[in-house]
């Protein structure tokens, strides 16, 4: 398997990105299309919780995301969808990646609806 393309719809606007050929990101996109309430989480990244928690077996401890990253953090059973430098955390799986401008993802205030869908 390789990386599997998406869509991240945030209002009229449509975020490229694709996920990677792990665990975890194989059980988000056996979850997907996926519609659910991201929010701001400490002015570095947004958060939403998939429908069921995904699976962390065979992936490492922990990482350092990107900016740009999207990820899992598997203590509070979130997908994150990461605008800043956070640094290593442990329970945090990359699973994806976010192509251009992350300026959708900034500066929310409260809940947004955002959609993950397949793009193939």
């Amino acid at each position: 398997m390789r990386a599997t393309p998406i869509r991240i719809a945030i209002g009229d606007r449509v975020l490229s990105a694709s996920l990677s050929d792990n665990p975890t990101a194989r059980s988000l996109v056996d979850q997907l299309p996926m519609t659910t309430a991201f929010e701001d989480y400490s002015g570095q990244e947004v958060i939403g919780t998939p429908p069921t928690p995904l699976t962390m077996a065979g992936m490492p401890s922990g990482a350092d995301p990107e900016v740009g990253d999207i990820g899992y953090y598997a203590p509070s059973g979130v997908v994150v969808l990461y605008y800043a430098d956070v640094g290593y955390f442990p329970g945090i799986a990359r699973i994806g990646r976010i192509e251009g401008d992350l300026s959708a993802i900034k500066g929310w205030s409260g809940s947004v609806r955002v959609t993950i869908e397949r793009a193939d």
